[in-house]
């Protein structure tokens, strides 16, 4: 069975709520929304405090290339616009919004019933509705979606690999995805197949996931050009280098980009929020998220409104366990601790998993044994401990010179190594440093 070749680890997969249909979670009082919830610049407000909204409306708008429009998630009166303390514990701007009786703007297609076809057959038209939608890539970076789809000149696409991989454990909005909007997805792919003008296109789905795989499979052979590819369980599969080493066995060079090898890489939910936006003229203004952990009475996936409260997603679970220790957003390897859990459900927000206590403690910090395990699983084929050592004494440059900004912060070093040493923390550091001075050289 396929599988990238360098690095890798097996964590226990705990996907609790893999055969938890997907739910809507209820609307909440109120809403926050940032205006940096993608990556790139923040998008800038077009409502004032005091206005009416509905739900759909355009709130905030792309500011620069890479940015994304923001769109109101909910009918209602914006109260404030605002720093919130949002997920990453920073606090950053975002339009609040007290709820009132759900209210669409009007051209958007709300039955959910009924799939959308023929699709749309223009590739100008297709981009321009994705950057007006807000659509960005669900699968964590949040890039967004329609500059991966402005091909550069003299580059030219070859294959479109869709991310069905879900590698971290514990998530499962991917998988049950796969299986409830399997059509409306497969519809999305055609629409992505049309505007990059290729013939063929491949979902990666890892083996934990039969059902889907099997399931995927079926479907796809009513639409031509689209195959499934079953892979080996191994994280971090889900990064867009490894998929396509994977499935293709084409290597992505230090520094370059998917395009350099003929692929464009989207997420299942990123596909399925481009059917949503191109056919029913629909902007991203919710997704599909896991709430789950050990302790967790109700696992589940929810279909969740942007700029929900995250303590509402953990009410529909059944409550904070009474052992809890620690709520990350994401999942265990990549994932963030929350210091709230007020903080707002984003475009980004994949999964809520909530450990136990005992779960939750760091090991202690010994001295590193030299043992090169944490290189052995780099998927990346860096030296882990080399780059933490040198983020740890402030010798960024050195570390840029050891390539960590080809770092995807996987975690799988930190998740190997017997001294409990915070390799991740320390070379996500590197790279926060390391960028300001690769963007102080061009400026």
């Amino acid at each position: 069975m396929k599988t990238f070749k360098l690095g890798g680890v097996h964590p226990e997969e705990n996907k609790l709520s893999a055969d938890k249909s997907i739910e809507v979670l209820s609307l909440p009082k109120t809403v926050q929304i940032p205006l940096s919830q993608h990556l790139g610049a923040p998008a800038v407000p077009v409502v004032e405090r005091g206005e009416m909204v509905k739900t759909g409306q355009l709130i905030a708008k792309a500011q620069g290339f890479i940015s994304a429009n923001i769109h109101s998630s909910v009918s209602g009166k914006v109260t404030k616009i605002d720093d919130i303390i949002d997920s990453s514990g920073y606090r950053r701007k975002a339009i609040v919004i007290n709820v009132a009786e759900d209210e669409w703007e009007a051209g958007i297609e709300t039955t959910t019933e009924l799939l959308k076809t023929p699709i749309i057959d223009d590739s100008k038209l297709v981009i321009d509705k994705v950057h007006e939608k807000g659509v960005v890539g669900l699968g964590g970076a949040t890039f967004p979606t329609y500059v991966k789809l402005m091909v550069p000149d003299g580059k030219k696409a070859e294959y479109l690999v869709i991310n069905g991989v879900e590698c971290e454990p514990y998530l499962t909005s991917d998988h049950r995805l796969m299986l409830e909007k399997t059509e409306e997805m497969m519809v999305g792919i055609q629409i992505l197949m049309k505007t990059l003008k290729v013939d063929k296109a491949i979902i990666g789905i890892e083996a934990n996931k039969p059902d889907a795989i099997e399931y995927v499979k079926a479907i796809s052979v009513k639409y031509q050009g689209i195959t499934v590819d079953p892979l080996k369980v191994m994280y971090p599969q889900g990064g867009e280098k490894q998929l396509i080493k994977s499935v293709l066995n084409r290597e992505v060079p230090s520094g370059k980009l998917p395009i350099d090898v003929g692929c464009v890489v989207q997420n299942v939910g990123t596909c399925f929020a481009v059917y949503e936006a191109v056919q029913k003229n629909k902007p991203l203004i919710e997704r599909v998220v896991s709430i789950t952990g050990k302790s967790v009475k109700k696992p589940g996936n929810y279909l969740v409104r942007i700029g929900t409260p995250v303590s509402e997603l953990i009410e529909a679970a059944g409550g904070l366990p009474e052992d809890t220790g620690k709520v990350v957003n994401g999942g265990p390897m990549m994932g963030k601790a929350l210091n709230s859990l007020d903080v707002p459900v984003t475009k980004g927000t994949s999964g809520i998993v909530i450990f136990p206590e005992k779960e939750s403690m760091r090991p202690e910090t010994l001295n590193c044994i030299r043992c090169a395990k944490c290189v052995s699983v780099c998927a990346m084929g860096l030296e882990p401990y080399l780059i933490a050592v040198l983020s740890e004494v402030g010798r960024d440059e050195e570390a840029e010179v050891e390539k960590v900004m080809d770092c995807i912060e996987c975690g799988s070093c930190s998740y190997i190594c017997p001294s409990g040493r915070p390799l991740l923390d320390n070379i996500r550091i590197a790279k926060q440093k390391v960028g300001q001075i690769m963007r102080t050289r061009t400026s």
